[in-house]
């Protein structure tokens, strides 16, 4: 019965458009009866903001690019009407017809790009469809991995320096690569390397958590990985430039990567990988993972490859992921718990290759010390198989470094001539990178899925883009900028831009921040230039901290919670979350006030 009271209620997405469209034709209707007050159509964008969250937390559900694109035709027919008549009020002193300026405002908004970009932050999201695409081709080199485990090598398999150095490249590459790409990569990663060194579950969990710290808080020294810092940049262009990332946002992210790593640090000092006794998949983790890509097309930790053949398991299923939690490598918790040889080995033709699965099986009964006869040949077999696999990744990664260099020559060319559309840099970094993988038919179709899958999250993010836009077209954010300007007056600058950093942080705990940093950052457009990046530094440090509070305030958070759910503990809760990641989010908030506090000062030192 309680499974049946808390099942979740999909809300068909086909009905909702449609009563979305049957309301949109009687606020057309009524609008050009009596144009509707502009004060509804700023309850309805908000109303629609305040659903992504009731109706993705609640019982009943509604598919989140439904709500908004069904909302978005609501809106977009209550703005009409109120357009038309603003247009009307004005006609006589302008002069022309109404025909002609329907025509002129269609040619500027949707025959150009510029036009796209003032409406739906267009250039902002065709960057984001090359760079999840440029990422996932890149991903699917294991560059990740395999510098990961020569640092772990380097580091004589001490845990600490080397999750120390995992961290600091994915925050660094957070900051010109899709962070939510970047937490995909780096918690599969970080995990085996936990596992490996038999850290504690409690501290799995954590450092999943806190990776979102790493690909958001961490990322917002610049503006291209992270997309609430590239629609940022974009409504209050020509203000935020990479000097602003540079000279307000490097110092938050580089506090806020020492408090993450030595909240890390705390848990894990002391674990070690015992790399003598590490079994040759272990030792090869990049090539194997390269190998399942090539021969499977698809990429598993032995957890999640267990978690899909629960049902072939049946009563071993929790044993086995038992062990491969307390780091034993999969074949051998097959092999300790007494799986059959008829289930082990279609299992590891599954998780490997069909070619290498007797091989397996003899190499592990072999190290369980039960039949040793053949296990010499099969670790040779299995080696040199390994090594050839090998020379494939690298010849792979070398192509996969190289697309590095059309993508950031396209960011400096487009720092420089605001003209060269910022999307040509992941669209040029994607074709180069794309050819690294070419020849492995799996691969590209892994690539491609993964990269088509992670933009579908975005999507949602279009009509209330317009839909923000629209609102803005009726004076709403002139209201707030004047309500900015008086706090100002009334209470100072530092008062006003902790505030906001404040209202930021809570408000993208319950909210998605890209809404967050689209909608407050607007009102920011015509204050003077050191308000603007005050203000826009403390919008930025809320925002990306309020994303990582709860499980839904970012897409980096909704990764995170879910793998934690499913690979780790199934009985993990929202409210667990919380309570776990308040600490170091609290610990950063006292940071960033002090900061904000810092930089108001010398900003009005310096001016």
């Amino acid at each position: 019965m309680e499974s049946k009271v808390n099942e979740v209620v999909e809300i068909s997405s086909v009905k909702f458009l449609a009563g979305c469209a049957l309301t949109a034709v009687a606020a057309l209707l009524a609008g050009f009866i009596k144009p509707l007050p502009a004060s509804l159509l700023a309850a309805e964008v908000l109303l629609t903001i305040l659903a992504l969250f009731v109706f993705g937390s609640i019982k009943y559900r509604i598919d989140k690019n439904a709500l908004t694109f069904g909302a978005g035709i609501v809106i977009t027919a209550t703005f009409w009407p109120i357009w038309k008549a603003t247009w009307a009020a004005n006609a006589t002193a302008e002069g022309g017809t109404w025909g002609g300026h329907i025509l002129h405002t269609a040619q500027h908004y949707l025959l150009s790009l510029h036009g796209w970009d003032q409406l739906v932050h267009a250039d902002t999201m065709l960057f984001i469809l090359g760079l999840t695409f440029f990422v996932a081709a890149i991903a699917q080199t294991r560059l990740l991995e395999t510098v990961s485990f020569t640092v772990l090598d380097q580091a004589g398999g001490r845990l600490v320096p080397t999750v120390a150095a995992l961290t600091a490249i994915v925050a660094a590459a957070s900051g010109v690569l899709d962070g939510v790409s970047m937490i995909g990569l780096m918690i599969r990663t970080l995990v085996i390397l936990l596992f490996l060194a038999k850290a504690k579950n409690e501290h799995v969990v954590y450092a999943v958590m806190v990776s979102t710290v790493v690909t958001t808080v961490c990322g917002m020294w610049l503006a291209y990985g992270e997309p609430p810092n590239l629609i940022m940049k974009s409504n209050l262009h020509p203000h935020l430039d990479n000097t602003f990332f540079l000279r307000y946002c490097l110092p938050a992210a580089v506090g806020s990567y020492a408090i993450v790593f030595w909240n890390m640090k705390k848990r894990l000092t002391g674990r070690t990988v015992d790399l003598h006794k590490l079994d040759i998949l272990d030792r090869h983790t990049a090539d194997v993972r390269f190998l399942q890509a090539v021969r499977q097309g698809k990429v598993m930790t032995a957890v999640e490859f267990a978690e899909t053949h629960a049902e072939t398991l049946g009563t071993k299923f929790e044993p086995v992921i038992n062990r491969i939690h307390q780091g034993i490598p999969f074949g051998e918790a097959l092999v300790n718990e007494h799986v059959s040889a008829e289930k082990r080995i279609p299992l590891l033709a599954e998780y490997l290759d069909e070619s290498l699965a007797q091989d397996l099986d003899n190499y592990y009964v072999h190290t369980f010390g039960r039949n040793d006869h053949q296990a010499d040949e099969s670790a040779r077999r299995l080696g040199n198989t390994l090594d050839a696999t090998r020379r494939l990744r690298r010849s792979a990664q070398f192509i996969g470094v190289l697309s590095f260099v059309p993508f950031i020559g396209l960011l400096i060319l487009h720092a420089v001539n605001h003209n060269v559309p910022l999307f040509l840099a992941s669209f040029a970094g994607f074709t180069v990178a794309f050819l690294s993988i070419l020849r492995h038919r799996k691969i590209r179709t892994l690539a491609l899925h993964d990269g088509s899958h992670e933009f579908k999250e975005y999507l949602f993010l279009l009509p209330l883009f317009l839909s923000i836009t629209l609102l803005q077209k009726t004076g709403f954010f002139d209201q707030l900028a004047h309500f900015i300007q008086s706090g100002v007056e009334n209470y100072g600058k530092t008062s006003m831009a902790l505030g906001q950093f404040a209202f930021a942080t809570v408000l993208s705990a319950l909210l998605d921040n890209n809404v967050v940093a689209d909608f407050l950052g607007r009102a920011l457009k015509n204050l003077d230039v050191v308000l603007i990046h005050l203000f826009a530094m403390a919008q930025i440090a809320g925002y990306a901290l309020g994303g990582c509070w709860t499980h839904i305030g970012s897409a980096q958070s909704v990764v995170a919670y879910a793998f934690v759910h499913k690979e780790i503990d199934h009985r993990f809760t929202p409210f667990q979350w919380i309570k776990a990641m308040t600490p170091v989010i609290l610990q950063i908030a006292v940071f960033m006030t002090i900061l904000i506090f810092v930089q108001s000062k010398l900003s009005a030192w310096l001016h």
